[in-house]
């Protein structure tokens, strides 16, 4: 790498603070690695990753997906990892997708997912509660690859945002120019997600 004058990204590591330790009652895993669906809206999948910026720290993006058609259908940016952070973006994803009868949302169990706001919610409108075994990111595949993908292909060659806003922006473009937009996914026949979900609806 010396002799061709290549140099390693290295990025600044997240160290996350103490979390309460929450267990959610009756947590249990529905999903069970059975990432397979027949239509949109019948699995969903969600996370927080951690992105840093010069300026503002460190910011927290929040993302669920449609493991039917791979398209990150609701996300939000926020300064903060918090239970309104994750409502935000289960309310983004409402906006443009009808839950089914049998939806599941699938999740870890960090304290934001186990709020009692949270979990609310998802009884009010009907969607079932999936969560992740400790310590098992294999349970979370889709997103897991997500947010690898978006930190390689986007963040990481960044090196490092200026501040909260510029790395909004950058997001934004990713997920919405260029992640569901244009980039095929060998699992659905290397369509794009738009593409995916187009196809889904005429059926």
């Amino acid at each position: 790498m010396r002799k061709l004058d290549l140099r390693s990204i290295t990025m600044k590591k997240y160290k996350p603070g103490k979390q309460p330790q929450v267990q959610a009652e009756g947590s249990r895993n529905l999903l069970n690695q059975d990432f397979t669906t027949t239509s949109i809206n019948q699995k969903w999948v969600t996370d927080i990753t951690c992105i840093h910026t010069l300026k503002d720290g460190w910011a927290y993006l929040s993302t669920i997906q449609d493991l039917h058609t791979k398209k990150i259908i609701g996300w939000k940016f926020g300064k903060q990892m918090s239970k309104e952070l994750i409502i935000e973006t289960l309310d983004h994803a409402l906006l443009n997708h009808t839950p089914s009868e049998n939806l599941i949302i699938h999740l870890d169990l960090g304290s934001q997912y186990t709020s009692e706001a949270y979990e609310t919610k998802l009884r009010d409108l009907t969607i079932r509660h999936s969560f992740s075994r400790k310590g098992c990111p294999y349970d979370n595949a889709g997103i897991e690859s997500f947010h690898a993908s978006i930190k390689k292909e986007e963040v990481y060659p960044s090196k490092a945002y200026e501040n909260f806003e510029v790395a909004h922006l950058a997001l934004f473009q990713y997920i919405e120019g260029f992640y569901n937009r244009k980039q095929i996914h060998s699992s659905i026949n290397y369509l794009t997600q738009n593409q995916m979900e187009a196809l889904a609806l005429q059926t």
